[in-house]
């Protein structure tokens, strides 16, 4: 009797750890690092992927030899007005180019890891928010699915803000099962914004009584 409790006891705490384990939080460590663990859906003859900053192109990820063409434009996983990457790929010796998300998603095809699955996601307006991580930069797994805790830009006009949701992507299939919104997290207001609240109490306190009587001064 004992044994047997001992070993329900055992197989607990076992089970713990293992559904402890699988809920543990890993934060993306940075964009260049999410796009070299992509692999290709089909299979190519080389291709490599180049980070492009202020007109200077860097190679990033190399398989095999791909003699290409620079390129001047480019897809991003943050928003970036300095930078783009872009991928050279040999397929029949043909060269191709992807320069924007959607042809990066049909690139990848299907998801193999979370740095994958928060690739296609990025076609839907998702982000990995680098500055953000602990809110909308991490993902945990189990057997059947990721879990990205991810941001999305929800409003370009005043205020500027983002929010984050955390995506259930299912590694079988690659499809989004849900989708939770776990409100904003940042929200921006400036001068130009007619419903900055702060202005608005500005523009109060300034404002003249309008049946106030004018003050005459006195002679002496």
């Amino acid at each position: 009797m004992i044994k047997t409790a001992t070993r329900f006891t055992i197989l607990t705490f076992l089970l713990l750890g293992i559904l402890g384990f699988s809920q543990e939080k890993k934060k993306f460590s940075s964009i260049p690092n999410i796009l070299q663990q992509i692999n290709p859906g089909n299979k190519v003859d080389s291709w490599v992927l180049v980070y492009n900053s202020y007109g200077k192109g860097e190679e990033i990820k190399i398989s095999g030899k791909v003699n290409y063409t620079p390129q001047f434009s480019g897809f991003n996983l943050f928003p970036s007005e300095d930078s783009f990457y872009y991928i050279a790929y040999s397929e029949g010796g043909k060269v191709n180019y992807i320069t924007d998300i959607e042809g990066l998603k049909k690139f990848i095809d299907r998801i193999d890891n979370a740095q994958e699955a928060a690739v296609m996601l990025a076609a839907e307006g998702y982000m990995v928010d680098e500055e953000f991580k602990d809110l909308a930069g991490n993902y945990h797994e189990d057997k059947s699915n990721y879990y990205l805790d991810l941001g999305k830009l929800t409003s370009k006009e005043c205020p500027y803000q983002k929010t984050h949701y955390t995506v259930t992507v299912n590694k079988s299939t690659g499809t989004v099962g849900n989708v939770k919104d776990n409100g904003t997290y940042i929200e921006l207001y400036n001068k130009k914004c007619t419903n900055n609240p702060r202005l608005l109490k500005i523009e109060k306190k300034e404002e003249p009584k309008k049946d106030e009587p004018k003050k005459t001064p006195k002679r002496k």
